[in-house]
């Protein structure tokens, strides 16, 4: 039996930072908007509601510990899981768009995000699908064609809102998982190529996202139009230097940069605490994926070795994208910075992730009995 060891303080110490260092800058960057949303009556408003996440999340992190991680890789839990997520998926079509995408599951002046949910769904059906053993990966019948039916619904369902940004993120967790668990390369190429050809369908084939795209290789050339964010984003960061403008500084938040509390609070980040703050925000999300590699690598058996290794990609993978995003290196598209973005679903379960992730490296380097 596995003996449970000391939680990871230098992982907890990293998501707990950001997360409390979240609700700053969401207060820094939101506080115009809250006072024009309350009539000038409220500048927290936005702040508050992070914060009560926050704290609410940081407990359900710390609950996530203290149970047997394992408990998780029974059958009717994970598929339980998976369903779940594919009706709450199919139930965002339900509701009302909001910015031309049905993305939130909306009930008395509260959201859900069903993507997000379906994010961590996916790391531990993976998880659970692929611990049986390798020598059962080169069956493409019993493992390659369910896995990927599965896949299917759920990608299919969140690009179909459209999310494209959370369809590459999961589907970075498949790969990374899958090539893990001992993936044969000739299935993990025909598996690859097969999205790469679906992602640029999406983009050649879809107008406004084409759009995007040429504003993403000379945003200057539109830039009151598609070219808009991308040019006020890199103005923030461009204008914070090294140390930046000072916290509560910065200009562009005030409606010039949209969703500088959500998607680009990262510019935010670099206008007013500049390169140094930008870099810091590096570390922590650097520290998570060593110690999330670290609670993998010394995992007692195969189910938590690639349970760590989805979520640590899920976080850290989401986390490039947005920062890639916000400087340039990316198309823009609407994908939150993990732990310090905007957003109650997103940090809720970023943190029970990060919870999980503790659990498992409390197991490190000690004997399991497989089941």
């Amino acid at each position: 039996m596995a003996k449970r060891l000391q939680i990871d303080w230098l992982l907890f110490a990293a998501a707990a930072t950001l997360a409390l260092f979240g609700v700053v800058m969401v207060y820094s960057a939101s506080a115009m908007l809250s006072l024009k949303e309350t009539n000038g009556a409220n500048q927290y408003l936005y702040a508050v509601k992070q914060g009560i996440f926050t704290v609410l999340g940081l407990g359900l992190m710390l609950a996530a510990t203290r149970f047997d991680y394992r408990w998780l890789r029974q059958s009717w839990f994970v598929y339980s899981v998976v369903a779940l997520a594919i009706v709450l998926l199919a139930a965002v079509f339900a509701f009302p768009p909001t910015n031309g995408a049905r993305r939130w599951i909306k009930f008395a002046g509260m959201s859900f995000q069903p993507s997000e949910f379906a994010k961590l769904a996916v790391a531990l059906f993976l998880a659970f699908f692929f611990a049986k053993g390798e020598r059962e990966m080169s069956d493409v019948k019993r493992t390659l064609l369910p896995c990927g039916l599965v896949l299917a619904v759920l990608l299919g369902l969140v690009f179909l809102e459209p999310d494209l940004g959370t369809t590459m993120v999961t589907a970075a967790i498949f790969a990374a998982v899958y090539f893990a668990a001992g993936a044969d390369w000739r299935h993990f190429a025909i598996v690859g190529a097969t999205f790469v050809i679906g992602v640029l369908g999406a983009l050649v084939l879809v107008p406004w996202r084409m759009k995007r795209l040429f504003a993403f290789i000379d945003p200057w050339a539109d830039a009151e139009g598609a070219g808009y964010q991308l040019v006020q984003s890199l103005l923030a960061v461009g204008s914070g230097g090294i140390w930046g403008v000072g916290f509560a500084q910065g200009q562009q938040k005030i409606h010039y940069l949209p969703y500088a509390h959500s998607d680009f609070i990262f510019a935010i980040i670099g206008e007013e605490l500049g390169l140094v703050g930008a870099l810091l925000v590096l570390t922590g999300f650097a520290v998570i994926l060593w110690r999330g590699a670290r609670a993998a690598f010394a995992a007692p058996d195969r189910f938590g070795k690639l349970l760590a290794i989805g979520i640590t990609t899920g976080i850290v993978v989401q986390a490039f994208f947005n920062m890639s995003v916000v400087v340039g290196l990316l198309p823009t598209k609407g994908i939150p910075l993990p732990l310090i973005s905007y957003g109650g679903t997103s940090i809720l379960l970023t943190l029970v992730s990060c919870g999980l992730l503790l659990n498992i490296s409390q197991y490190a380097g000690t004997i399991s009995e497989e089941s």
